[in-house]
């Protein structure tokens, strides 16, 4: 007799995003379940789950039946740092991880205008005695320059925004002296020349700005690797687990995902299960101490 794994999928899937309609998250996941469901057979739909910082998300499609037909977007920052920062209602091994599907790229920018043309003018003026304030989103790319200021004795001030074009305005409107986001936020400003992008914060330098080095290059050890993928609820059959990281990384590999998420200033490259499952549990480790260092860890219970 077949079994249901045998037999699955027999109607649609459904991909949860933990991010509203049109975010750079839900914009890569519409990308993804478009070529995942040529490989699969079936149509994938996108179900948007936005709220408590991107953690609700998963907290919702973990408590889903374990059948193959529910997945959803567990990048980093909800499976590495959230639960360092906030009570959450999920664990990693809530999980099996299917695929990492793109890299997040961030960097620090500042004014066309500004003083500070390299990140050794930033280290500098942070240890003077005014010091340098800076904007983001939150982690991870906040850490930056947080941990950028611990390595060199520099006074970085972090002041939040709620999104990246609020983050870019605080700098264009001289409010605060620099920004760490992502190429999305600050190409735009580069390009029409109020923008000077000092460093990729990232592994890697910025393929539209291939000249500026990464801080590492720069001389300071300081480097943010933040991905996105996808997971389903822990306890799929192993065949169905199989097939929907196939599907995913034969996703990632066509062209009209890697032409569409190139556009939304993410990196489309491809970790299997395993892979990601590793860089997430690492990255959980790094940031609990990272977030310790910053004050940005919640008091333990």
């Amino acid at each position: 007799m077949a079994s249901a794994a045998d037999a699955w999928p027999t109607h649609e899937l459904t991909m949860y995003v933990n991010y509203g309609p049109g975010s750079a998250t839900d914009l890569v996941a519409r990308a993804l379940a478009g070529e995942m469901e040529k490989a699969i057979g079936q149509p994938v739909i996108v179900q948007n789950k936005p709220g408590a910082q991107g953690t609700l998300g998963p907290a919702f499609f973990a408590r889903r039946p374990a059948d193959g037909y529910s997945f959803g977007i567990l990048s980093f920052a909800p499976a590495a740092i959230a639960p360092h920062m906030m009570d959450v209602a999920y664990k990693l091994d809530d999980f099996d991880v299917v695929a990492g599907i793109g890299r997040y790229r961030y960097g620090v920018a500042v004014r066309a205008d500004s003083p500070y043309r390299t990140v050794k003018d930033l280290v500098d003026a942070a240890k003077s005695g005014k010091g340098v304030s800076f904007t983001a989103t939150g982690a991870p790319n906040n850490l930056a320059l947080l941990k950028l200021g611990t390595l060199t004795g520099g006074s970085f001030t972090f002041v939040p925004m709620k999104s990246g074009p609020d983050s870019v305005n605080a700098v264009l409107g001289s409010h605060v002296d620099a920004v760490v986001q992502t190429p999305s936020d600050i190409m735009p400003f580069v390009q029409s020349g109020q923008m000077r992008l000092l460093a990729s914060v990232s592994p890697v330098r910025w393929s539209e700005l291939p000249d500026t080095p990464t801080m590492k290059e720069a001389g300071y050890n300081v480097e943010i690797d933040s991905w996105t993928g996808i997971a389903a609820p822990r306890g799929l059959p192993p065949e169905v687990l199989r097939t929907l990281e196939q599907a995913a990384l034969k996703a990632v590999q066509s062209p009209a995902y890697q032409q569409r998420v190139k556009q939304f200033g993410v990196d489309p490259l491809a970790m299997d299960a395993r892979s990601y499952r590793a860089f997430l549990e690492a990255g959980y480790r790094d940031m609990a101490k990272a977030l310790r260092d910053a004050g940005m860890a919640k008091a333990a219970n």
